[in-house]
Formats: structure tokens, sequence, C-alpha cells
């Protein structure tokens, strides 16, 4: 499948979706497979969205139809027939991230999903969404690649089964085939004294890769009898550095082998110079992450404990309501949505362009959930859909029929009081001018829910996605640390 970017003009309104299009929301496989194929190369598919809206936004995918596939279960199981894995092409980033068979057994890819993004990114964006964007700055694909992962790919005739080599083919480009789904990803058994690991270089934390680097071993002893390494943000597509694993299969294992193994890997890229690094620096920083993703990865093989900050819990929640038939609304027509917003239940007409912002802002008047960038980067936009933290910019209104949201306005009590939480942002000046205020106070919410005593590192990594231009983010981390002091039961 090919995604033609077209530019129609330099500027735009990230605010809205300025172009209408038909929505669809199937209720199975078999009805979403038959809409792809009906309109083809003409129709998109939206599981998290955080991706595709963006592209919407911006102007340069003009599509004529979505298909919604956020009502099919089957596309978040999860399941480990004969020692494999198979995740759901429709399990979020931040699931793969906490599931403690991943962690255990599939360390790379963990890792990659705790280098994804912002937290709000982290709990929309799908595996799926990331593998079929095609980008070679992808962070879930290096480690799938060094995985051996394969996907599970379903068309009105049949399913096939790919390697995920041979489904890149260039930079947004990939071999799904019109009228296809990626239903699931598939991981083999880990052979026994099998480490993995993943390592990203970053502008900001929260960026695409400058360069990442994924890495599977096998040992016996002290020999490495099997390799795989995967390097993405170097190439046209994510690459396999094949004759840097064939330099180190049958060796012993030693930091001179691993440096060595990275100064071949360096010639076998093709970088480029972009506004996030240059070809050289590139170059250099590939000597550096093998050797590392080496030597964490062969650590691993002796069975050591895998990387650590993942005691945590996975919250998700899925709204209980699920339509009998599909639902089809036409350009520019509007349909009648139910959501319980802050407590209270709204009926609300909307088009298949509006987004939830929208919404939320010029029909119900709740004015606190601000606009930002409108792309998902600044975080000012962040509510809780269905209890975990999302981007209100890059989810369509339609999309979240059913569904429970809280906004800034539902944390005070009924009687207008603030609850503690914003009362120490006043007491530790954690905002300014307060704009983006309303996002952080979201953000820390979720995380609080989620980690209910969060360490400072917890809480800097959790708030990465939300960007203030006044406090920097020293105040906002001492307000959040001050409230958790006092509220943390001993």
């Amino acid at each position: 499948m090919s995604i033609e970017i077209v530019h129609p003009h330099p500027m735009t309104n990230t605010h809205i979706l300025v172009h209408d299009f038909e929505y669809f929301e199937p209720t199975s496989l078999a009805e979403a497979i038959s809409i792809l194929s009906e309109y083809g190369n003409r129709a998109c598919v939206l599981a998290g969205g955080t991706f595709l809206l963006v592209q919407m936004k911006m102007e340069n995918l003009p599509i004529e139809c979505l298909v919604n596939i956020n009502k099919l279960p089957e596309l978040d199981r999860v399941s480990s027939p004969e020692g494999k894995l198979l995740i759901g092409a429709r399990s979020t980033i931040r699931t793969c991230r906490n599931m403690p068979k991943i962690r255990a057994n599939y360390t790379a890819l963990a890792e990659a999903c705790d280098a994804f993004g912002s937290m709000q990114i982290q709990m929309m964006g799908t595996i799926g969404g990331n593998v079929c964007n095609g980008s070679p700055a992808s962070d879930t694909v290096p480690a799938l690649i060094a995985l051996d992962a394969h996907l599970a790919l379903l068309m009105p005739d049949g399913e096939r089964v790919i390697p995920i080599e041979d489904f890149l083919l260039e930079p947004g480009k990939t071999n799904l085939r019109s009228g296809e789904l990626l239903t699931s990803i598939h991981l083999p058994p880990p052979q026994p004294n099998t480490g993995s690991a993943f390592i990203k270089v970053s502008r900001v934390k929260a960026d695409l890769a400058k360069v990442s680097a994924a890495a599977t071993l096998v040992r016996d002893g002290d020999r490495i009898v099997d390799c795989r390494l995967a390097l993405g943000a170097v190439a046209p597509t994510v690459m396999r550095a094949r004759q840097a694993e064939a330099s180190l299969i049958g060796r012993t294992f030693d930091t001179e082998l691993a440096l060595q193994a990275g100064s071949v890997a360096s010639e076998e890229v093709s970088p480029i110079d972009d506004v996030r690094s240059t070809a050289w620096y590139r170059r250099q920083i590939v000597k550096a992450l093998i050797h590392d993703v080496l030597n964490v990865a062969w650590e691993r093989t002796n069975g050591s404990r895998p990387f650590g900050g993942f005691e945590k819990s996975d919250r998700t929640t899925t709204p209980e309501t699920r339509r009998t038939t599909t639902l089809r609304v036409g350009p520019g027509e509007k349909h009648l949505i139910q959501m319980m917003v802050n407590g209270k239940t709204h009926s609300l007409w909307v088009e298949p362009n509006e987004l939830l912002l929208n919404v939320l802002r010029d029909q119900l008047q709740l004015t606190g959930t601000k606009y930002g960038c409108g792309i998902g980067e600044c975080g000012a936009c962040t509510v809780q859909l269905n209890g975990k933290p999302a981007l209100s910019c890059l989810v369509l209104a339609i999309a979240a029929d059913g569904s429970e949201v809280l906004t800034v306005e539902g944390l005070q009590a009924p009687d207008g009081q603030l609850d503690p939480l914003q009362e120490a942002f006043i007491e530790h000046k954690g905002f300014q001018c307060g704009y983006c205020t309303p996002g952080i106070l979201m953000i820390t919410k979720s995380l609080l829910e989620e980690i209910p005593s969060p360490t400072e590192d917890d809480v800097r990594s959790y708030l990465r996605g939300n960007r203030c231009r006044c406090t920097g983010f020293a105040s906002i981390v001492r307000s959040v640390m001050n409230y958790i002091e006092s509220h943390t039961v001993n």
C-alpha cells in the first residue's frame, strides 16, 4: 500500500479536519474487509489515529472513506499458541509495554514501546498502526525485526503470513495490498539462553529516533550461536544489519567484538541529513548503539532480570456498548452520539470530521480543554477517555460514541471546590498563564491512578508529552511531588 502525500498549500489549520469523508464502523472483521475491498486505496483504517489524523489535518492525506476498527475485539486479543505470542494489531503501545510475557521473553519490544512518544500516544497508538505507517523511524519495528516477527494479513479470500522484513518497501510504503487488514503480529517462541534489547537516540524523549537499534542474541557458553540486528532511521526502511550479524555468529562475545560489529554496521547503513540529524552523526551513533545494545542483550542471555520500571498496572477500559449493525455516515451528514462527560450524559449531533476537542468546547462549552498544536505534540488538549489519557485533538467525536470523558472541569467538586491536585499546583507555582495546566492536570491524574506512589523519574517520564512555555518543568514536577508526599499513606 502506498500513501501519496500531497501539499495543497503551505499553511493549514490543525484545529480542524477541513475535508469531508464517509465514515464506517463495522461490527465484524468480515464487514471491515468487505468495506476495504470495495473502496480500495480510497479508504484508510482508523485505529489509534495518532498518525492518520495528523496527516489528514495537515491536508497531506485526502481520503474518501474512513473505516474505524476500534469496536472489533478480535483485534485486541493476545494469545500464546504452541509457545508463540500472537499480539492483536489493535493492542496499544502501552499494553505491549506493560505485558509481563513481552517484558520477560521479548524485552526489546517492551523497551521500544517504553521509548515510544508521549504517554498519551502510548495509550492511544497501536502496534499495528506503527507497523503499517512504514516509517523508517518507527520504534517498534526494529525490535520486531530483531525478534523475527511475522504479520498476519487478512484479505477477502483468506490470510497470508509474511515476515515483517518483507512488509517494508520504502518510506511510507508497505506490502499491504488493497482490501487487506493487518490483524495480528506473531513472535516465535524464544530459544533458551536468548536475550534482546532496544536503544534509541532522539532529540528529546518524546521525539522520533535519530537512530535506534535492536538486537537478539542466543548464546552457548561464551559463544554467539545466533544473532539478529535491526536499525531504525538510517535507511529508507528499518533494516537488518546482516553483515554485522555475520561478523558475530560463532564468535566468543566480548566488548571488542561488539565494537567491531558496530563499525561493520555503520558501513551498511545509508542515512540522510534531515532536521533531526546529519548522516555523518548517524553513522557514528550506529557504532555506539550496536556496541551498547549487544552488551545489554548479552547480559540478558543468562536470564538476568530485564530492565526495570515495569511493575505497573495496565489500566484498559473499553465501552460496553457494541453495535449490532455497521454504522455508515456519509460526508457532511450528522449522526447522533451519546457521551457521558464529567458524569452527565449528553446527546450530540456530529459530522464524521468533527473532533472531540471541538465538540467539548463548542457544543458543551467546556473550554478548559485547550487548543494547542493540533497534532498531538503539546498535550494541552488532554482529557481522560474511558479512563485513559487521550489527545482530544486526535479523536473523532463520532468515534467516541458511548464513551466516558473527563475534562479538567470534572476535577472540581459540585460545589466548586478545587481538586487537591489543583490546589497543589497553585501552592507550588506549577503554572503561570495556565494555558497548558488543564492538560498537565489530566495527565497527572492518569499517572496517579496507574502508579499511586510514583517516583520523580516516573513523573518526568509520564508527563514528557506535555509542554509548558512559561515555567519550564521544574515547578510542575515540584507541584506533583508535593501532592504525592502530602497524600501518600504510610
